[in-house]
């Protein structure tokens, strides 16, 4: 029978692991070792811990990888309210990844996310509102998501609302807004939104 760990120690394995993950300045991690260390603290609950045992399954680190298991820790901790545990259950309801292909039950973990400030959420839900997958088709809310993502920095919802802004989906049409959220995305490295600000269009607006 395993030895039930308290709140406690449940966060010192998680932190010990989470020191060797990503406090170290070498390249060379003890996976096997973090991995054990993190299985111990989600066996007994810890959220934060279920969430990295699904990253470490989902990648290969420390352990084989090994999709049905991510999917199952990443859904312990969803549940729980972890964010970005939220983020990748709907990535692999959208993906048909070990689980059947459902854009609704995606739309469902991507709004959670989304409302707590997943950016990759948040653009993803802009983007199924944009296109109707999983929910019903709304412009005006694709855009209210791609600006929320936007002011962030995150680079596709700044692209997707440069196009929003230039053919007026969801937002009053704007040359200058479009410009400017494509010139923010070409910045990040968006490379169609590179190719936007070379066009003859954009110089001099």
């Amino acid at each position: 029978m395993p030895v039930k760990l308290s709140k406690a120690e449940q966060e010192e394995y998680f932190q010990y692991a989470h020191q060797l993950a990503f406090a170290k300045k070498s390249k060379e991690k003890d996976w096997p070792l973090i991995f054990s260390s993190w299985m111990e603290a989600a066996s007994a609950g810890h959220i934060r811990a279920q969430f990295y045992t699904g990253v470490c399954y989902d990648g290969g680190l420390g352990v084989e990888q090994d999709p049905e298991q991510a999917f199952a820790w990443f859904m312990k901790a969803a549940k729980q309210g972890h964010m970005q545990a939220q983020g990748n259950v709907a990535v692999f309801y959208r993906n048909g990844e070990v689980v059947e292909q459902d854009h609704k039950k995606s739309v469902h973990w991507l709004k959670l996310a989304a409302a707590q400030g997943e950016l990759e959420a948040q653009a993803d839900l802009g983007f199924a509102y944009f296109y109707g997958r999983g929910i019903k088709q709304d412009s005006e809310k694709a855009a209210y998501w791609y600006k929320k993502a936007a002011k962030k920095d995150h680079v596709m919802a700044q692209y997707n609302l440069a196009l929003c802004y230039e053919y007026g989906h969801g937002v009053a049409q704007s040359d200058r807004w479009a410009k400017h959220y494509y010139q923010l995305s070409a910045k990040g490295g968006h490379e169609s939104a590179k190719v936007k600000m070379k066009q003859k269009r954009w110089k001099g607006k």
